[in-house]
């Protein structure tokens, strides 16, 4: 289904550039001249699915309007909207995704940003809409088949990157292994070991060519690759039947000393199941082959545990990873972490 978008400013120039750059990229497009126009649309008309909108604008401001939208009780109130922006105001930034905002795009738009961001914006959302129902759906049939289809997402998100097959199922098992070691009972564990499968869904909206690149990231790649775990927190968060599938996706990248992402939590603010899949995701991620480098030594692995202890992760997590190595006498573990 060709995605529609609305467009809504009171600039007949923005206006009519962002009609011709989306609909020649193939997009469905209504173009609205004002928030009140808009509210009218929303009468007769099924639901789009973006909406991007202006802030600055007479009679209602795209504040005003998202206000009217989100007390609907219509879909539209469940429709994404992106603000346009030629202002850099920090403060406005901030109020627009207090008030359910998905993001922002600044004012002269390049074609080429505005249509990828667009379409990034739509995959995003009707993945979220598609796991929930998914989900619900497949969960009250059986639950064996919601592993699979955890397992099959999986796997999707692992083929954005070239470097790193099998990486969320690896995480998912280490996470596990240490949850059972921990204590947890087999219930917990099964939880533990779907969030680890999921805990980096959020790639899904970073472009290939930033996961792919080999050598180091400039500043501005470094922060889109910085914003996954948000997006995924965002993207699993509506799955009610598994609420605590988020946590992972949204804080495995957290800090025990508070100098993670997104949110920069520290020690047990950080949700456990986090807390364990930060120290399965680190082996993994230095056991493996990466664009940038190989697979690194064991004792090498095994160091920057140690060091990492109290301040990148929980001290008995990484305890149990220790032990783990140490009882890995051939390094095979990486290569069958079924086994450990």
């Amino acid at each position: 289904m060709i995605p529609q978008i609305i467009v809504v400013d009171d600039d007949p120039i923005i206006l009519k550039g962002a009609w011709n750059t989306l609909t020649g990229a193939g997009l469905k497009v209504v173009a609205l001249k004002s928030g009140k126009a808009l509210l009218e649309h929303t009468k007769d008309n099924p639901e789009p699915d973006l909406i991007l909108m202006d802030i600055s604008m007479p009679e209602m401001d795209g504040f005003e309007v998202i206000k009217e939208l989100k007390k609907s009780d219509s879909g539209w109130k469940d429709v994404p909207v992106i603000f346009l922006t030629a202002n850099e105001d920090e403060d406005a930034e901030t109020k627009g995704l207090s008030l359910g905002a998905m993001d922002f795009i600044r004012k002269p738009f390049v074609a080429s940003v505005l249509v990828l961001r667009v379409k990034h914006a739509v995959e995003l959302v009707r993945l979220q809409r598609d796991l929930e129902s998914m989900v619900y759906e497949k969960t009250r049939e059986n639950e064996n088949l919601f592993i699979h289809v955890v397992e099959s997402l999986a796997d999707a998100i692992d083929a954005k990157d070239n470097y790193t097959n099998g990486h969320s199922g690896r995480v998912a098992i280490y996470s596990k292994e240490i949850a059972k070691k921990y204590g947890y009972d087999e219930k917990r564990q099964e939880k533990i070991f779907m969030m680890g499968l999921l805990h980096d869904v959020g790639k899904i909206g970073v472009p290939d060519e930033v996961i792919n690149k080999p050598g180091r990231l400039v500043d501005e790649e470094f922060a889109r690759i910085k914003k996954h775990p948000s997006i995924g927190g965002k993207i699993l968060g509506n799955i009610q039947e598994m609420p605590e599938l988020a946590a992972g996706a949204k804080w495995h990248h957290e800090r025990y000393d508070g100098k993670g992402y997104p949110q920069g939590l520290s020690g047990d603010d950080i949700p456990e199941e986090a807390r364990i899949i930060a120290v399965a995701d680190a082996y993994d991620a230095m056991t493996s082959n990466r664009s940038y480098r190989g697979a690194l030594p064991q004792e090498v692995v095994r160091s920057e545990i140690e060091k990492g202890k109290g301040s990148q992760f929980d001290p008995k997590f990484a305890d149990i990873m220790l032990k783990m190595i140490d009882e890995d006498k051939e390094y095979h573990m990486r290569d069958n972490p079924c086994d450990s």
